[in-house]
């Protein structure tokens, strides 16, 4: 598939994630084989302290929420990162996105009044972080009965090179916001000591990530992928629209975040948690089924373009920068 098919490729899966998240919603070629060689170690496991549960007093920094927690995060995100595209693998798409992603987190907070609590939104932030960590240590070293099914499609399908960067990119988001953020949300609380709900910080993240979108796929296309390019689609249709599915993703998870802590037993938990797992399962199929290469097509122009340009600048600037 050429540069700009894919290009039209991103703007169909747009729809396609769009109408799924309608029907769920109601309710270098050596290079791989050096990174599977690094000592994964998940950062959670040697973080006295952790828990999920947000406690201002904590001597854990992430726990407590300091703004000196975000270096760790950041810290963590980018040494897979590094790893993943230093070593061309496919996995390398999602970790840019993640660390790009955090680190204009990062940015926002520091601006005055953006968030209502900030403390808060760091402990959120790290412990989201931990949820994809953990699953992508869990991986590499085996521990598959670790690894959340829909992780483990994302990560199946970047070790085989199934399918295109759109499609790790989407995989890696469906894991991440269709399956973690709903228990993320349910751990750390969706209501504040006052009374107050913790939603309106929650939407504020919908803010940078459309304006972040652009300037990563201009990365994307930069150092991993030429056919991320989306030149041709001056009027970022395929950006809208993959964002407006983020977005409803986004919006479901907090009201599966509800009925977790709304659930009157274990039993019932288990229930909406299953309900969570199966949604999210059923639409990482689904990009499987869009994005593949197909049996006549390879990757080898995708990796022969990172094994030359994965350590090219960032061509645009992120918000906030």
């Amino acid at each position: 598939m050429n540069a700009k098919s894919l290009r039209h490729a991103r703007l169909a899966v747009g729809g396609i994630v769009t109408a799924v998240v309608t029907t769920l919603t109601g309710v270098v070629a050596a290079g791989p084989a050096q990174a599977d060689l690094l000592p994964y170690v998940a950062w959670s496991s040697y973080l006295d302290g952790w828990t999920d549960e947000y406690i201002p007093s904590s001597d854990n920094d992430c726990v407590a929420g300091r703004d000196t927690c975000l270096k760790g995060t950041l810290k963590e995100l980018r040494k897979i990162a590094d790893s993943t595209a230093s070593s061309c693998s496919h996995d390398a798409i999602f970790a840019l996105a993640y660390l790009r992603m955090t680190e204009t987190y990062g940015r926002s907070r520091d601006i005055p009044g953006f968030y209502q609590d900030v403390p808060f939104a760091n402990h959120q932030d790290a412990v989201f972080a931990r949820y994809y960590t953990d699953a992508y240590y869990a991986y590499k070293r085996g521990d598959l009965s670790k690894v959340p099914q829909a992780w483990r499609y994302a990560f199946d399908a970047s070790k085989a090179r199934k399918v295109n960067a759109t499609g790790d990119l989407m995989l890696g988001m469906n894991a991440h916001i269709n399956r973690d953020l709903a228990f993320v949300v349910a751990a750390v609380g969706t209501v504040a000591p006052d009374g107050s709900s913790r939603k309106p910080d929650f939407d504020k993240v919908e803010e940078w990530l459309y304006l972040a979108t652009a300037p990563l796929m201009a990365e994307f296309a930069a150092r991993l992928d030429e056919s991320m390019d989306d030149s041709q689609d001056p009027l970022s249709l395929a950006n809208w629209s993959t964002f407006q599915a983020i977005s409803g993703w986004r919006e479901n998870a907090w009201r599966n975040a509800e009925r977790l802590i709304m659930a009157p037993d274990a039993a019932a938990r288990a229930q909406v948690a299953a309900q969570i797992e199966t949604s999210a399962n059923t639409i990482a199929q689904t990009f499987l089924l869009t994005n593949s290469y197909g049996l006549l097509s390879t990757t080898t122009t995708r990796d022969n373009y990172c094994a030359t340009h994965w350590m090219a600048p960032a061509p645009a600037a992120y918000p906030y920068s």
